[in-house]
C-alpha cells in the first residue's frame, strides 16, 4: 500500500484534486499536477516540462475539433433554430423544474451523436435560460449534473458520433493487446455502466437536489420575476408569430446533416465541423462579412476548454512516459489473486484515478488497455468483460474530473453569470453522483459477462 501512495500517478492526482478544490485555477492545477508526476519519477524540472510540451500535441485534433464546433455552434445560433429552440422552452405552460432536468439530459445526448457541436451548444443554450432556472429556484448542481449525462451517457452506449469514436478506440487497443474484440460487442457490454449513469442522473435531480435554492437576494429575485415573466411573454408572441422554419433554418439543418453525414462516414469531428461550417457560408446563412464576428464568438466560446485539452494531453504524457501508470498497476498485481470481484474494483480505481487525472475517456484507453488486457487474460475476463472494465475504468472520472469537457462545458454555461463554482458545484456533484454507479455497475458487468 506504501508504494502505491508514493506512485506518481497517485499523488499527482492528489495534487490535482487538492489544488483544484481550493479554487486554484485548472490550467495551473495541471501544471503543477504534471510537474509533481515528473519529478516524482526521477525527472529534472527542465526534462518534465519538455516531455510535457512534446505531449500537447497528442490532443491537437480535438482542441482543433473543439475550436471548429465552437465556431460551427456560434453560426447555428446565427440562425433562428436556438432562439426558437429557447423560446419554446420558455412558453411551455407548467414546466417544472424535473422536466426541464429531463429535457436538458435529453437535448444534450443529442449534441454527441445526432447534432455534432458537442459541448459548444452550452454557452449558447444555457445562459439565456438562466432566468428560467432561477425562477424555479432550480439547483444547478442538478442541471450540471443533467448536462454531464447527456455528455457522457452516449458515448458510453451508443456507437454513432462521438460513441463511435469512443468505443472504436476500445476495439482497436484491446484487439491491438491480444484479445480479438468486435464492434457490436461494445454496446452490450457498456449497456450496466449506462445503467448506473441513469441511476445517477436519477438520484440528482429527484433526490440530492431536489431541494430548491436561491442565487438571488429577495430584491433580485423579484427583478427576476418581472424580467422572466416578460421573456415568456415575448417568447409566446413569437412563438405565435413565428411558427415556420425559413430558408435560413431549413440550411442550417442541411449543414448540421452533412456536418453528421461526413463526421459519420470519414470518423472526423474536424473535417466534419468543417464542412458545415463551409455549407453554412455557402448558403449564406452567415456571410462572408459576418465571418469575423462568427469566428471570433466561435473561439470565444471553445478557446479555454481547447487549451485545457492540450494541457491534459501533455500531463497524459507525463504519466505514460515516465511509466508511471505501468508501476501504478505492478504495485497492486499481489490483490489480483483475491478473485474477480477485488480485481475488477482495483482495475476501475486505476483507471478512476489515471481519468481524474487526464480528464478524457478517448485519452485514457489506450494508455489503460496496454496494461490491462494481460491481466485480464491472467484472470479469465471473457472479451465483453474485459470491454465493460476497460469501457468503464476510462469512463471513471470524466464526470468530476477538473479538466474533463464533461465538466467544463456545463460550467462554462451555469457560470455565464458568476454564480456557478467549477469544482463545487459541477466536479463534485458529477463525480458523486456517476462515478460511484459507474463504479458498482462497472464490477457487476465484469463478473456476469
Amino acid at each position: 500500500m506504501r508504494v502505491v501512495l508514493m506512485n506518481p500517478v497517485f499523488i499527482s492526482v492528489v495534487v490535482l484534486t487538492v489544488l483544484s478544490l481550493g479554487r486554484v485555477h485548472v490550467i495551473f492545477a495541471i501544471l503543477m499536477a504534471a510537474i509533481t508526476a515528473g519529478l516524482l519519477s526521477s525527472l529534472s524540472l527542465s526534462d518534465t516540462t519538455s516531455l510535457f510540451l512534446s505531449g500537447m500535441g497528442g490532443q491537437s485534433e480535438t482542441a482543433l475539433s473543439y475550436i471548429l464546433l465552437g465556431i460551427f455552434a456560434a453560426m447555428i445560433a446565427h440562425s433562428n433554430i436556438t432562439k426558437m429552440l429557447i423560446n419554446k422552452l420558455l412558453s411551455v405552460k407548467k414546466m417544472n423544474k424535473y422536466m426541464m432536468l429531463l429535457m436538458i439530459a435529453g437535448l444534450t445526448c443529442l449534441s454527441g451523436n445526432l447534432i455534432p457541436v458537442h459541448i459548444a451548444f452550452i454557452p449558447i443554450l444555457i445562459p439565456p435560460l438562466l432566468i428560467f432556472f432561477n425562477y424555479l429556484r432550480l439547483d444547478r448542481r442538478a442541471a450540471a449534473c443533467a448536462l454531464t449525462f447527456g455528455l457522457k451517457m452516449p458515448y458510453i452506449l451508443i456507437p454513432a458520433g462521438y460513441g463511435l469514436i469512443f468505443h472504436g478506440i476500445i476495439v482497436q487497443e484491446i484487439s491491438a493487446n491480444g484479445m480479438p474484440v468486435t464492434l457490436s460487442q461494445v454496446p452490450l457490454a457498456m449497456a450496466l455502466p449506462a445503467v448506473g449513469m441513469f441511476v445517477g442522473l436519477f438520484i440528482a435531480i429527484f433526490i440530492t437536489y431536489r431541494k430548491p435554492r436561491d442565487y438571488d437576494s429577495a430584491e433580485e429575485r423579484a427583478s427576476q420575476e418581472e424580467l422572466f415573466s416578460s421573456a415568456v411573454q415575448l417568447a409566446a408572441t413569437e412563438e405565435q408569430v413565428k411558427h415556420k422554419f425559413d430558408l435560413r433554418d431549413i440550411l442550417t439543418l442541411v449543414a448540421i446533416v452533412a456536418a453528421l453525414a461526413v463526421q459519420i462516414l470519414l470518423h472526423s469531428l474536424v473535417i466534419g465541423a468543417l464542412v458545415g461550417i463551409i455549407v453554412m457560408f455557402a448558403a449564406r446563412v452567415v456571410t462572408l462579412g459576418e465571418g469575423e464576428v462568427v469566428v471570433q464568438e466561435g473561439v470565444k466560446l471553445m478557446g479555454a476548454i481547447a487549451f485545457v485539452m492540450l494541457l491534459a494531453s501533455g500531463y497524459a504524457t507525463v504519466l505514460k512516459d515516465t511509466g508511471a501508470v505501468t508501476d501504478l498497476v505492478t504495485a497492486v498485481e499481489g490483490y489480483f489473486s483475491y478473485g474477480k470481484v477485488a480485481g475488477a474494483a482495483l482495475l476501475l480505481l486505476i483507471g478512476l484515478l489515471v481519468t481524474m487525472g487526464i480528464g478524457t475517456s478517448f485519452g485514457t484507453i489506450p494508455i489503460l488497455a496496454a496494461v490491462f488486457v494481460p491481466i485480464c487474460m491472467v484472470m479469465g475476463f471473457s472479451p465483453l468483460a474485459t470491454i465493460a472494465l476497460i469501457g468503464t475504468a476510462g469512463a471513471l472520472g470524466d464526470a468530476g474530473s477538473p479538466a474533463s469537457d464533461s465538466t467544463l462545458g456545463p460550467t462554462s454555461g451555469l457560470n455565464a453569470d458568476g454564480k456557478h463554482h467549477h469544482i463545487w458545484d459541477t466536479c463534485v456533484p458529477t463525480f458523486l453522483h456517476y462515478n460511484i454507479p459507474l463504479f458498482v455497475f462497472g464490477i457487476v458487468a465484469a463478473v456476469i459477462l
